[in-house]
């Protein structure tokens, strides 16, 4: 193994993935590889997989092919959530060499050190339930942001998710290591930092609760601007709203999951909270922040999921005052109590409600926009030196390009709309 000297990465899937592939690639690097881009040619390429979507596993399978092609010699390692979900059926996949699954993929220095090259895959995987430790990643995007995963795994059991088999039980990082970890980021000059978990508002160690860590947070001199990810309706509690409506750190921006809008489908879904909860949410964050962005996430053609239910998340969403949705198509996951649900809605019908809210969240975003237009607002740019174009958010979340100017990157500019 000795000779292997690059490594190239390609993530799929969330931005807690993007976080723990960053620190994969820094383990690494600290061990003497060095880090290429994945069209390259490398000695070993780490593949991070989801498993939220049949989408994510063929994927992975036709990267495994192209690097086949182009570095037939090369090291293949598989890790992320298909890896500890699957671990037998991706080792089939011709070319792979190396499964890692959720209690291996932080030790695939000392892994690589002892693979030795062969004709079938080795894999290097344990029960999810023996899954205890919490490892703390960061992925830092040209200094300008880094998402910081402060939880993973998650105790709940929604009937559509693989999550829990693939990432384990709720655990999370001290409150202490994670402001350690915001002070090393800011030095290196980061100007914003995306908290990230599995179920981000279920943080708890030791007692140690979500307001509490944002509490501590909103009182750091280092950094100057914070988001909350993806925070579950039910978890996400008065005291975290109005202390973000009052906070100079914590932008005026929350996702929040929706599913459905539809009590009987978030019944199915086995979701902890019902629609009129999540309407009130929303109701709070608008009154102390009426220019605050909300995005929601929805999953349409869910089994069971009648003409009826669509239509009532439609017209739920539709009269809510979020911001943007993301859509997701359902598919069916093994080992899911959702596959014992009847009747499955046809793919084609999916595919219809699919685009049908993704018009919607287009015209909520357009209309969104259309109200902060003559604001004068605060805008963190991002850019390439390579690109003609940058790009950065306001503190509300709305996109803004302009042409590049390289006193701009990584910087706050006042920036009427």
């Amino acid at each position: 193994m000795a000779e292997a000297q690059t490594v190239a990465f390609h993530t799929l899937g969330c931005k807690l993935n993007f976080s723990e592939t960053s620190s994969l690639s820094r383990l690494l690097e600290n061990e003497g590889f060095i880090k290429k881009e994945f069209d390259d040619i490398a000695d070993v390429y780490v593949i991070n997989t989801c498993s939220v979507t049949d989408n994510a596993d063929k994927e992975c399978r036709q990267l495994v092919r192209r690097i086949q092609r182009k570095a037939p010699l090369s090291t293949v390692v598989i890790t992320g959530c298909y890896a500890q979900l699957k671990p037998g059926e991706i080792a089939e996949i011709p070319g792979v060499d190396l499964v890692l699954g959720a209690g291996e993929k932080f030790n695939i220095a000392h892994h690589l050190k002892e693979f030795v090259k062969g004709d079938s895959a080795k894999i290097c995987s344990c029960d999810i339930a023996d899954v205890k430790d919490f490892n703390s990643t960061f992925s830092i995007n040209d200094r300008t942001r880094a998402f910081l995963k402060v939880q993973d795994g998650c105790d709940y059991n929604c009937s559509f998710c693989t999550i829990p088999m693939a990432r384990g039980k709720s655990r999370s990082d001290s409150i202490e290591h994670v402001v350690e970890n915001v002070k090393h980021l800011a030095n290196g000059g980061v100007k914003e930092i995306v908290l990230t978990g599995v179920n981000l508002g279920d943080f708890n160690n030791n007692s140690e609760n979500f307001f509490q860590l944002v509490s501590v947070l909103d009182q750091l001199k280092d950094i100057t601007r914070f988001r909350i990810s993806s925070i579950e309706p039910n978890l996400l509690t008065n005291d975290t709203i109005e202390l973000v409506a009052n906070s100079d750190v914590f932008m005026p921006h929350f996702h929040i999951p929706l599913q459905s809008g539809s009590n009987r489908i978030l019944g199915l879904m086995r979701r902890r909270y019902r629609k009129e909860l999540y309407a009130d949410r929303i109701g709070r964050i608008k009154t102390l922040m009426p220019h605050c962005a909300i995005g929601a996430d929805v999953i349409v053609g869910f089994p069971g999921e009648s003409d009826d239910d669509f239509k009532e998340t439609f017209d739920f969403l539709h009269g809510l005052e979020v911001s943007y949705l993301h859509v997701f198509t359902y598919s069916e996951r093994d080992k899911t109590r959702a596959l014992e649900i009847k009747p499955v809605v046809p793919m084609g019908v999916r595919h219809e409600r699919n685009k049908a809210l993704r018009n919607l969240s287009f015209m909520k975003m357009q209309y969104f926009t259309q109200l902060h237009a003559g604001q004068t607002r605060k805008v963190l740019f991002e850019g390439h030196q390579k690109q003609s174009m940058m790009e950065g958010y306001t503190d509300n979340y709305i996109k803004v390009t302009t042409p590049f100017r390289q006193e701009w990157v990584n910087e706050i500019i006042d920036w009427k709309l």
